[in-house]
């Protein structure tokens, strides 16, 4: 059974479509648990309705803890009460293809038992008219711990994990402070010993609208704005949220990430020779040219 988490906010205009996907999927053995932060517009009612179409034990619904996406998703998935064999994030705007969740399982169920995994994917991007507008960026570079305290590389709504994962955001808990929750599951569960599968295949068409046309990737536009944020020291606000968190988490680490994890740490505090040597010791990557350039200029520059 694959408990679906998925975390509403104000998202009447696109809410109905995300919902008919998951009755469109191939994997019928789902439960929807909800949580909504506050909307004051028609997303409850129409959480409501799908709950009265398949009934209380398939459908979940709940107040959200009110402090943002990231304490919404990561309160509700380490409930204790919450028991399923697999869990999936899920945005409210997007649409899942299909055989979402069927091919994700069929990954997930070559993972040796006990090994905290996690499936991600990339993603086709779709307007607010449901047209194609292009897929994100194809990644070939291994997930590893290394690569994610530097960069996420699979959107939470294309995220599907088994307990063994979920049990390591429960050891992390859930009123942790980091960025996101996606680039948080991807760093415990590489930190933690387990693996992380990045399909090329994108089972999820993913909504870039006037509310979050900051995420879109593709064009010219958003690497400027990238660049301004490396600049201006978000990245390395965000980095230090993540590198806290993880302090916390180290005991649970294996001995490689937590070698990695302490040399980067140590890098970030020297002066710009040492910090560079230091990151390049540590093993940190991104996955495409233009991150790692902009990786290099960012350890010059103290802005990682």
């Amino acid at each position: 059974m694959v408990a679906i988490i998925l975390c509403t906010f104000d998202g009447e205009r696109f809410l109905s479509g995300q919902l008919a996907s998951y009755e469109q999927q191939i994997h019928k053995n789902w439960a929807l648990f909800a949580t909504d932060d506050g909307s004051t517009d028609a997303s409850l009612a129409i959480l409501r309705r799908f709950q009265e179409k398949h009934g209380a034990a398939k459908v979940t619904i709940q107040d959200g803890p009110g402090r943002g996406f990231v304490a919404n998703f990561l309160s509700l998935i380490c409930q204790p009460a919450l028991k399923a064999d697999y869990y999936a994030f899920s945005d409210q705007d997007d649409i899942w293809e299909p055989d979402k969740l069927a091919r994700a399982l069929a990954w997930l169920a070559t993972v040796p038992a006990g090994m905290p995994a996690v499936y991600g994917s990339r993603t086709s991007l779709i307007d607010s008219e449901g047209q194609t507008i292009g897929v994100s960026p194809l990644f070939r570079k291994p997930p590893a711990f290394a690569n994610a305290l530097v960069q996420n590389i699979a959107g939470g709504n294309t995220m599907v994990f088994n307990e063994p994962a979920r049990q390591l955001l429960i050891k992390a808990g859930g009123a942790v402070d980091v960025p996101s929750h996606d680039w948080w599951l991807y760093l415990l569960a590489t930190a933690g010993g387990g693996t992380v599968h990045y399909d090329t295949w994108c089972s999820v068409r993913y909504r870039r609208h006037e509310r979050n046309l900051v995420g879109l990737n593709i064009g010219i536009v958003p690497r400027v704005h990238r660049a301004r944020m490396l600049m201006q020291g978000r990245f390395k606000r965000w980095t230090d949220k993540n590198v806290a968190a993880l302090e916390n988490f180290r005991p649970h680490m294996s001995a490689a990430s937590r070698a990695t994890f302490d040399t980067f740490c140590a890098a970030r505090k020297q002066g710009m020779i040492g910090r560079i040597l230091g990151v390049r010791r540590s093993g940190v990557y991104r996955q495409t040219v233009l991150g790692s350039i902009g990786l290099v200029i960012g350890t010059i520059l103290n802005k990682i």
